[in-house]
């Protein structure tokens, strides 16, 4: 009598999984970035006056509308721990003070790009890319203030007020072409570009929309263990010290 060898059917490990997801998520978001931003580009026209560049837009103006979601993300967990004192609320500000510099760094960056051929230079002191350097700098000054306080609490603290003040100056710079005179154009929508404009604006707004919780969400996540690895640390050093007392 012969028996057969059933094929081994294996499931991969809930850990192994767990590993995977970021990955998963992060080639997820860029497609749908890539599928944004070849709409956006495939469909439109070159504009009249700045030709094909014009359509930097699909990526300057997401960037700079999802900095500003990024700091309302840091005013809510400012204030929420300043309240609460819940560590979670601190951890939450600091993951999306890092996405803020970095889709407000893009936003300086790609607005310099678009500068030097329409206004032909690659920096003027406008009263909107100057509140947007301020804001970065405000932005920059939080997370190098995280780095060199050690006590948590404290940490927590210093850094939730000057989070709060990041976010303060957002209407600022959004207000910043209609209350100076400006070489920077008025805010940008689906409802103010031409309508060829409007639905490519619309999808990369989304999808930068995605790139940004995701970033939070992972970032989030990354300093929960970070923070957890540095308490099991800490109870292990003490655990030591009362055994060697």
């Amino acid at each position: 009598m012969t028996h057969t060898m059933e094929p081994r059917v294996t499931t991969p490990a809930p850990a192994t999984m767990r590993r995977s997801a970021p990955v998963v998520g992060a080639v997820i978001v860029l497609a749908i970035v890539a599928a944004a931003q070849a709409f956006g580009a495939l469909t439109s026209p070159p504009d009249r006056d700045m030709g094909h560049l014009q359509k930097i837009m699909y990526v300057h103006v997401p960037a700079a509308w999802n900095a500003f979601l990024a700091f309302v993300v840091v005013l809510v967990g400012s204030v929420m721990y300043l309240w609460k004192r819940e560590e979670k609320w601190d951890l939450l500000a600091a993951s999306a003070a890092e996405v803020a510099a970095v889709l407000t760094a893009l936003t300086i960056a790609l607005g310099s790009i678009w500068g030097r051929p329409t206004w032909g230079v690659w920096w003027t002191w406008d009263p909107r890319l100057t509140s947007t350097a301020i804001l970065l700098v405000i932005i920059v000054g939080y997370l190098a203030l995280r780095s060199f306080v050690d006590e948590p609490e404290r940490r927590a603290r210093w850094s939730a007020v000057v989070g709060i003040m990041g976010a303060l100056n957002v209407p600022i710079v959004y207000m910043s072409v209609r209350w100076w005179r400006t070489l920077h154009q008025p805010q940008s929508s689906p409802s103010t570009v031409d309508p060829a404009y409007a639905w490519g604006l619309r999808l990369n707004a989304i999808a930068f929309l995605l790139v940004m919780i995701w970033l939070v969400r992972t970032r989030y996540r990354a300093a929960r263990l970070e923070r957890m690895s540095e308490l099991a640390v800490e109870r292990e050093v003490l655990g030591g010290g009362v055994r060697n007392g």
